[in-house]
């Protein structure tokens, strides 16, 4: 296996077996797989890819509570979900203005679930959201207007595993039209190598919750699997996804996610070279990155961190990463939650300081506008 899939494994066999979302994990973990810069000015240094920056122009908004998912509509205002009071609320991407859509039905927040992830097409609002019983997806009619609200919503998939821990909860739609969810697998780990379950998977499935045509597995919505917790879905400028993903107490992963491939957990975390498993792209301590959303934009995968309290650029060519990890805003603006391409060169980015496990300051929680290069 090798001394990084050893490394690994002990790692593994010596944490919590349910730590939530990567942000409780043990300290003084093994440092990041390639030289990382951990530098909070506005440019990264020791990359041999392209030099990056990051620039906080402004901040579009404020007083948001427990802000999780974030979606753009076709004008470029924003929707975000707040994974606590289990509503919707739209935001005026140019002045900030805030305009409560509605409480999204069912929604039972707890732990690490509630309102998760959020998506739009052809005017319909897609969420993620830990019910009762389950977590699942349905979708809600709305029309963009002035006063609009948000419609009731139909059930797209259910019977994903819940749990206080590992709900997953990002969802996107990918340039082939499907909808992609990444799902945890609840602090049960086993889930994750169980092709029946749709815990610790990546899913792929039509708008209407079908299985999508050229799926991995017969008649199955399941992508890839073995996941320990996704939460950041985003596809580069050659269709390709990324993916990543929270570690346990040695490795958080970014990954390039491929049909039917298994991605190793509970088996191995982080690099392995395991002939079975597919080895991330990148990796890091976990109390450096934690991550959550992730974004393309410039050539780079832009990755948000909640205990890392940073955004990561990782270069990206291909199939490979062309540079090594970048940190920028590192402990300048506390947990971070969400980043959205806003086309460019710009970048949406949430704080995560009212979700249970930050500190919050005044304003808390926002949206912060990046230029980027």
């Amino acid at each position: 296996m090798g001394a990084v899939g050893v490394a690994a494994l002990l790692g593994l066999l010596t944490g919590c077996g349910s730590g939530g979302d990567g942000e409780g994990a043990s300290p003084g973990s093994p440092s990041v797989s390639a030289p990382a810069s951990s530098s909070a000015s506005a440019s990264g240094s020791g990359s041999r890819g392209a030099p990056g920056s990051v620039r906080v122009a402004g901040t579009l908004t404020e007083d948001l509570e427990s802000p999780w998912g974030v979606a753009a509509l076709p004008d470029g205002d924003l929707l975000v979900a707040s994974r606590d009071e289990r509503t919707v609320t739209r935001v005026d991407a140019d002045t900030g203005r805030k305009t409560p859509l509605g409480e999204v039905p069912g929604v039972v927040p707890g732990g690490e679930g509630g309102l998760l992830g959020l998506a739009v097409r052809d005017g319909m609002v897609y969420a993620y959201f830990t019910a009762e019983s389950d977590n699942r997806i349905v979708r809600m009619p709305y029309g963009g207007g002035a006063g609009d609200r948000l419609g009731a919503p139909e059930v797209v998939l259910a019977s994903i595993p819940k749990g206080n821990v590992h709900n997953g909860g990002r969802i996107a739609f990918g340039p082939d039209g499907m909808l992609y969810a990444g799902t945890g697998e609840r602090g049960e780990t086993g889930l994750a190598q169980s092709p029946g379950s749709l815990g610790g998977k990546i899913l792929r499935m039509t708008p209407e919750g079908r299985p999508a045509p050229g799926n991995p597995f017969p008649d199955s919505v399941v992508y890839s699997l073995g996941h320990r917790n996704v939460q950041g879905l985003a596809w580069d400028g050659d269709g390709r996804l990324w993916a990543a993903e929270f570690g346990q107490n040695t490795w958080d992963e970014l990954n390039l996610i491929e049909a039917g491939k298994n991605y190793g957990w509970p088996k191995v975390e982080g690099v392995a070279n395991v002939s079975d498993f597919v080895d991330p792209v990148a990796q890091w301590r976990t109390d450096e990155a934690s991550p959550s959303g992730i974004a393309y934009a410039e050539g780079a995968i832009w990755m948000a961190g909640l205990r890392g309290e940073r955004l990561w650029r990782i270069p990206v060519s291909g199939a490979e990463r062309s540079g090594d990890p970048e940190a920028f805003l590192v402990e300048e603006h506390g947990r971070l939650r969400t980043v959205l391409a806003a086309g460019d060169g710009r970048l949406w980015l949430t704080t995560s300081e009212t979700d249970t496990r930050g500190t919050p300051g005044p304003g808390d929680d926002k949206i912060l506008r990046l230029e980027v290069k």
